[in-house]
């Protein structure tokens, strides 16, 4: 009986176990993962500024002395209509280092002085002025002695003026050279055109509108230091003493400089050099 019993129970196990298809069995759950949305975080530096770049490396020239490969270096940056203001002022600092100083530059002739030669003579056959012969060779004297040695910088400078942006700019042979702020007449009333310098006066007297001579050192002498005159009467460029007029339209006409700077345009522009002013 026991074993009947045993035989039956084991018999309905068999058959809820073959009741069950290979097709019944519990399907797995495959888990969907969503794309995350969020951005991927990457370590990857911005990418260099080429000015920057090409900025240091003219200042590491600049202090290993190498001016002109400095120059030569920032050049092409100034072909831009914008370019920066910081590129503008290392180029003017480094071209008035080259040209003021005895420093080696491509444009610079070394001559030695033979029987005749004066300052004045080589200023004029080399398109320049006797104030950059000298300050260029650390000179203080016009006297030159047979066999001297001088290195005498050959420039073609030209000046634009801008009376809207009150600026100065001097190109050499078409290329920028430096920038200099100005001041310029009240109501527009510098002329616009194409001009050249004509004279150079250093400490120069100052004709009032009444025909009035006020010498140099005058308080109301209102010409700065030097002046530098066009080929329009009465119309020049010159120092000031008035050191906020600066950067404005605040003269009767004419375009004043920091003393300092005409000091500067002075030296460096002969006779002669092309001026043009424009709005």
């Amino acid at each position: 009986m026991k074993s009947a019993l045993l035989f039956l129970i084991l018999f309905c196990l068999w058959l809820t176990g073959c009741d069950r298809s290979p097709t019944q069995a519990t399907p797995s759950v495959e888990k969907t993962i969503e794309p995350s949305s969020a951005p991927i975080a990457t370590n990857a530096p911005p990418a260099p500024d080429p000015t920057a770049m090409i900025l240091q490396q003219a200042l590491a020239l600049k202090a290993a002395g190498k001016l002109a490969d400095a120059r030569d270096l920032l050049q092409p940056l100034t072909a831009a209509t914008n370019a920066p203001d910081n590129v503008l002022t290392l180029l003017g600092e480094l071209n008035s280092q080259i040209v003021f100083t005895p420093a080696a530059a491509p444009e610079k002739v070394d001559y030695t002085i033979v029987e005749g030669d004066s300052l004045g003579k080589l200023a004029k056959k080399f398109g320049t002025t006797i104030e950059l012969i000298k300050k260029s060779n650390g000179r203080t004297s016009d006297m030159i002695r047979v066999g001297d040695r001088l290195r005498i910088y050959q420039g073609k400078f030209a000046v634009l003026i801008s009376k809207t942006a009150n600026t100065l700019t001097v190109t050499d042979n078409g290329k920028f050279f430096k920038r200099y702020r100005v001041g310029t007449g009240q109501f527009n009333r510098t002329p616009s055109g194409e001009f050249k310098i004509v004279s150079r006066i250093e400490k120069p007297p100052w004709y009032r509108p009444d025909g009035r001579t006020i010498p140099f050192g005058d308080p109301e002498n209102i010409l700065g230091t030097h002046w530098l005159g066009l080929d329009i009467p009465r119309y020049g460029i010159h120092g000031t003493w008035e050191t906020n007029s600066i950067g404005q339209q605040s003269s009767a006409g004419c375009i004043r400089l920091l003393n300092d700077d005409v000091a500067e345009l002075y030296v460096l522009l002969p006779t002669g050099t092309p001026v043009t002013i424009h709005d």
